[in-house]
């Protein structure tokens, strides 16, 4: 079992700006959980979410309200793009305007519609999975980077691995509520975790986080944009995590975590010079699940109504074989 941080040394939290790479380097090695469930395992923190845990998680339906936590997968999405990442194309094989012409060929009357859509896996609700980000060369558990994935996909960490695990007690850190008066952190907003053990105190017991949960962090980001339009969202300068709070995520055994934004931590990044210092550290090297642009705002309304932050959660990403991240449509039910 790895030691868990319960003292942790307050200058490992402080950051060198100028030295992403030695920051990277200490957390990869305090938190990684490389080995933890046996040299051939690929669920990573998923074992955390355990069967006993999730029948647990259950009993938490109490009035029957559920809440979907995607955004949308239309042509309207915030992607610009980038790494080739584009909205969702939806295009009609069959529609009514055939079926009324008669030209489908289905007899006694039959008519149908039918359709496909091509987009990117990780254009709007996702999860990234473990193949999605390397440390150095290496993918989770160890592995080299190039016997995990290749042209083909995720030869062994690929996303369908988890398909069937992803449902057990969500969480939710309202840390936009907590720390700002409209509701919504600022762009650039480096959320620590003291901000998230304040917001748990906040919020009360029922937002107590534990070995197997999945937690939800909203910043309010996705309100601000829904409401002023896209903008940089997909990209651009956005609150969330702090390269800091590594530790708490290795060490609160959690299962994984997703936030309202496009890229889980906060950017700009904190150094002078990185992108995504806490997915190099999360993925290859804790083995956590990371969620991105998942719509946390109507179940966040009613968090705040009735004072109950936990709730069963069921997310399991579209099993697409080999995938290194994929869409989901997670579920809420209080």
């Amino acid at each position: 079992m790895t030691q868990k941080h319960t003292d942790i040394d307050t200058a490992a939290t402080r950051l060198d700006r100028t030295d992403p790479e030695g920051a990277i380097a200490v957390a990869a090695r305090r938190n990684r959980n490389w080995g933890r469930w046996g040299t051939d395992d690929v669920r990573g923190t998923m074992n955390f979410l355990t069967d006993e845990r999730r029948a647990a998680a259950a009993a938490l339906v109490r009035r029957g309200a559920s809440f979907s936590l995607s955004q949308s997968f239309d042509m309207d999405g915030p992607q610009k793009g980038w790494r080739r990442r584009t909205n969702p194309v939806h295009t009609m094989l069959d529609t009514g305007t055939d079926a009324a012409a008669g030209i489908q060929g289905f007899p006694h009357g039959l008519g149908g519609a039918d359709d496909v859509v091509s987009m990117p896996l990780q254009c709007s609700t996702q999860w990234d999975g473990l193949g999605h980000i390397f440390d150095h060369g290496m993918a989770w558990n160890g592995r080299p980077a190039q016997n995990v994935v290749t042209s083909s996909g995720d030869q062994i960490t690929g996303i369908e691995t988890i398909a069937d695990v992803v449902a057990g007690r969500g969480v939710l850190l309202d840390v936009g509520r907590h720390l700002s008066g409209d509701g919504e952190l600022p762009d650039g907003f480096a959320i620590t975790t003291e901000h998230l053990r304040s917001t748990i105190e906040a919020q009360g017991l029922t937002s107590a986080v534990g070995a197997g949960d999945l937690v939800l962090v909203r910043t309010g980001q996705l309100s601000r944009v829904r409401r002023d339009g896209w903008g940089d969202y997909a990209g651009g300068a956005a609150p969330g995590l702090s390269f800091t709070t590594a530790d708490w995520l290795h060490d609160t055994e959690i299962a994984a975590i997703a936030t309202d934004t496009w890229g889980f931590e906060v950017r700009p990044n904190e150094f002078d010079v990185a992108f995504q210092p806490l997915h190099q550290v999360a993925i290859p090297n804790i083995g956590l699940f990371l969620g991105e642009m998942w719509d946390l705002d109507a179940l966040a309304v009613d968090c705040a109504e009735d004072r109950v932050y936990e709730f069963f959660l069921t997310a399991s990403p579209i099993p697409v074989t080999g995938a290194v991240g994929a869409p989901v449509n997670p579920i809420a039910v209080k």
